[in-house]
Order: C-alpha cells, then structure tokens, then sequence
C-alpha cells in the first residue's frame, strides 16, 4: 500500500479527531482554560469501547461536575453490543441502547457510572438535541462543557454543539482515542492496539463519510446545506488528501442511513 495512502487517512484523522487538551485532568484543564472542572462532560455512544475508559479516567480524575453518556441505538450500536459481550459475557447487552451498554461497561470494569443517560438519541443531530433537552430537564446549566466521541466524529459533534450554544460556553474537544496507521506491505496497519478499534475499512469508511458531511456547501451539514451544523472550515492539506484518497477508495463514503434519522412529529 503506499505510503502516501497512510499519510492522507492520518491527515484526516487529525483533522477529525480533534483534543483541545493532552490529557484528561484537572492540571490540563487549568493550564489550557483556567477551570480545575467543567461543568458537564458527555460521551456520546458511538465511539468504540476506548471511549468507556476515557469517560472512565474523566471521572476518576474529578474532570466535570456532572457526566452524562448519550446514545440511543444507531449505526454503530450492534457492533458494540457484539465487542463488550464478547470480551465481557458477564454483561448481557441484547437490545440495550449505546448509553445502557457503555454505563454497565464502567460500572462493571471501573466501579464508576455516569449521573445521567440519554438513550432515544439516533444520530450525531439528536444527540446534541437531545443532550440540551437532558440538561435543561434536570436544571443543569453549563458554561463548559467537555465532548468525547469517536475520533471520526468528533469534529462534527463539537460543530453539531457549536450551532445551538452561545458563544460563552467552551466547548472541550476530547476525542475518545488517536489512531494512526502505516502502511505494512500492501496493507494498513494501525501502530497501536486501541480498546474495541474498528477495522481499517470501517474506519476509513467512516473518515471519508465526514468530509462530504462537514462540508458547507448544498450537500452538506453546514448552514450553507442541511443546517445541522455551525460551519466548519476545511483546510485546503485536509481537502487534498480526501480527494487522494477517493482516488484508491472509490467515492464510496458512509451513507446516511434513513433507519437512523431524526424523527419528526407532526402536530
């Protein structure tokens, strides 16, 4: 594989995956923002198990005052039902939601559990909607505010946030892991095991099906398009090698899937 290839799904994954501070604890955040603690941390349920142990750490290292993990069940929900029981039989997972299955994994591995959970949410929309809808529900108001996603999805959850906050909340990008690859002949290989990572071709597929997404033109989330999401500037190094990268992979990215749509009621 060449290496080029490697280089380019780094570039976005850098991009994507982005930590506004090196480690989860409180010398971090005040030497970055000036807090000892946010007031709410979240993670959201479509990262991969690593993202338990990060939610884990946060709560160990006393990082927010409040944790929430959010996720109903969506496009990634059935592979975590699969990797936590595989590796942990003891917790039955059959049709519980991304939330239920990441509290039962730290309650079970860490003796800790989240103070809320939100499990209707469908999608990277909803999730934040839903969040907003959890915090004001139980009188939780937030002018910072911790984000812990999946590294593909991150960027746009932060941008998905940024659309309905004002801007005196601080928004804390914490991605839940950052992989990188090489290339290992005519494969790709990841450098380091990380907790219940996807595939390469999952993962690539997921990087890829993010720069259409967070694009803000017609067909994309940004204002300019569906109006999920604030806008979000691409850089032109990031936009090269997504192109590069269509020319191995295909355009083939990750379509929305219709099942996981945010549901609109009538009245």
């Amino acid at each position: 594989m060449d290496c080029n290839v490697a280089e380019n799904i780094n570039i976005l994954a850098k991009f994507l995956g982005t930590r506004d501070i090196d480690a989860l604890n409180q010398e971090e955040l005040f030497k970055r923002y000036g807090i000892h603690q946010v007031d709410v941390m979240v993670l959201f349920g479509g990262s991969i198990l690593e993202g338990g142990d990060v939610l884990a750490s946060g709560i160990k290292n006393f990082v927010a005052k409040k944790y929430i993990i959010v996720g109903g069940a969506g496009h990634t929900t059935d592979t975590l039902r699969q990797v936590v029981h595989l590796e942990y039989p003891d917790i039955e997972t059959t049709d519980l939601s991304e939330a239920e299955i990441f509290q039962k994994y730290i309650k079970h591995v860490y003796g800790c559990k989240a103070d809320y959970l939100e499990t209707k949410s469908t999608n990277c929309g909803n999730n934040i909607t839903y969040l907003l809808d959890l915090l004001e529900e139980n009188n939780i108001p937030f002018k910072s505010i911790i984000l812990c996603q999946d590294a593909s999805m991150q960027r746009r959850m932060a941008a998905g946030l940024k659309k309905y906050v004002k801007d005196d909340v601080t928004i804390i990008n914490y991605a839940t892991y950052c992989a990188s690859v090489i290339s290992c002949g005519e494969e790709l290989c990841y450098t380091e095991n990380i907790h219940g990572m996807w595939t390469i071709e999952r993962y690539v597929n997921l990087l890829m099906g993010e720069i259409p997404r967070l694009s803000d033109d017609t067909n994309g989330y940004g204002p300019n398009g569906k109006n999920y999401i604030a806008h979000v500037d691409i850089p032109e190094n990031v936009m090269i090698a997504f192109e590069e990268l269509k020319m191995v992979f295909g355009s083939e990215t990750r379509e929305a899937n219709p099942l996981y749509a945010s549901k609109v009621i009538k009245k």
